[in-house]
């Protein structure tokens, strides 16, 4: 292939900053929970506390999931991007400085909003610069977003031991640093006249080439009317999917190592559950992307989902501790709808203008959803004095994401469906 032609040719900082950014989404997260048990007896807060501190991301997540498409349209995809990372980089490092429990919390809130848009804007940067690789960079960047996930995980205790829990938090601002220098580097060349990137931000056609006459035409109407998403049934399948599949996931991130420490295990253990909770997120991130665009209806994925479930949270609730590394990888093949969900959002939508929409609803509403689903999970442990009324809890959430997932996967198109319903 005429390199011209390639869809990587002068793209590569871009990709460089999906995948930096996308490593950085979830460091806030998984690098606090861990340490909870420990923070909590540092700064003498109590359970409900911790719910709290569970609940965080997926409001967070949610706030931003509703602003940052005023943000990209305001600023572009490239300075949303880089404006996630500052806020990312700032509030880790800050929480490492945190002397109090509301310090943490306010610094805890600061990195999730940073995060928030990069959950959002990363999706339609994919659909802009990567349009003929959507699964393949899909599935990159998804796999990225796992290791930030699963690495804060696993080093958190370790870490903390070693060089204190101020170290264990506040280190991961300097990988959310390089993520907002690839951006930085991406803005210069996307100013510079005559550039590949400058003409691709402009939506000009590179290349006498259909897909992209189609792209710059349908991206021009859609710009002239804003594309009004909450009337198209795929819009609010997509915030079930995503809604539901981030409450179980950060219901999980928050209390299953407590679960682990009450059922006999120790707090180092509980962390490597919710590693290897998150490793078997990479796992799904590698295979489900590739999958989907493969699939005219991807729905037995979301099957194969439930029926995980099924199994995983019965086996935690009655014996925990007789095979918790089982449950635990069944608990993390749960997930899967994630990223079949952000894969989705690209495979659903005609252009980056009605995928950045659909990002923005499907995780605005989703994470609003969900964004309780940790302190309730709690709440019911505290109240029933067991973990049976949590998990039955979890078992509705799973049945409303597989109908969410029901409407997802139907062959179709948003900006199809907004004119059928007259959006």
């Amino acid at each position: 292939m005429n390199s011209a032609y390639s869809p990587w040719t002068g793209r590569i900082l871009v990709l460089a900053g999906i995948l930096l950014s996308a490593f950085n989404l979830r460091t806030a997260v998984t690098s606090l929970t861990p340490l909870l048990d420990t923070l909590a007896n540092t700064f003498g807060f109590e359970a409900t506390m911790i719910g709290v501190f569970g609940m965080v991301p997926t409001a967070a997540f949610a706030l931003f999931g509703v602003l940052t498409p005023f943000i990209a349209r305001r600023t572009g995809l490239e300075n949303a991007a880089l404006l996630s990372m500052l806020l990312a980089a700032a509030g880790l490092l800050a929480r490492g400085f945190a002397e109090d429990t509301w310090q943490l919390l306010a610094s805890s809130v600061v990195a999730l909003a940073g995060m928030g848009i990069g959950n959002v804007v990363l999706p339609p940067l994919v659909k802009r610069y990567f349009p003929l690789r959507i699964g393949l960079v899909s599935t990159a960047y998804i796999s990225m977003l796992q290791m930030g996930t699963i690495l804060p995980a696993i080093a958190a205790v370790p870490v903390a031991r070693a060089a204190g829990w101020q170290v264990a938090l506040g280190s991961w601002s300097l990988l959310a640093v390089v993520a907002a220098l690839s951006w930085g580097a991406v803005l210069i060349q996307q100013h510079r006249r005559g550039s590949l990137l400058a003409a691709i931000h402009a939506q000009s056609p590179l290349h006498h080439n259909e897909h992209y006459d189609e792209l710059t035409e349908m991206t021009t109407t859609e710009s002239q009317q804003r594309l009004q998403v909450w009337r198209s049934p795929l819009a609010w399948g997509m915030v079930f999917m995503f809604g539901m599949t981030s409450l179980i996931t950060y219901a999980m991130f928050t209390w299953l190592p407590v679960l682990m420490v009450e059922a006999g295990a120790s707090p180092a253990f509980g962390g490597v559950m919710v590693a290897l909770f998150s490793a078997f997120g990479l796992l799904s991130a590698l295979g489900a992307p590739f999958a989907a665009v493969r699939m005219r209806n991807p729905y037995p994925l979301v099957v194969i989902c439930v029926v995980a479930y099924a199994i995983a949270f019965p086996g935690l609730l009655l014996a925990p501790m007789s095979m918790p590394i089982l449950w635990v990888i069944l608990l993390g093949v749960g997930p899967t709808t994630f990223p079949l969900a952000l894969t989705m959002i690209n495979l659903r939508t005609r252009t980056h203008t009605g995928s950045a929409a659909l990002s923005g609803f499907a995780q605005g509403v989703g994470y609003t959803l969900s964004c309780a689903g940790p302190l309730f999970f709690g709440v019911l442990h505290d109240t029933s004095q067991g973990w049976a009324l949590p998990f039955a809890f979890l078992s509705i959430c799973v049945v409303l994401m597989a109908i969410g997932g029901w409407q997802v996967c139907k062959p179709r198109m948003l900006e199809d469906d907004l004119r059928v319903t007259g959006g």
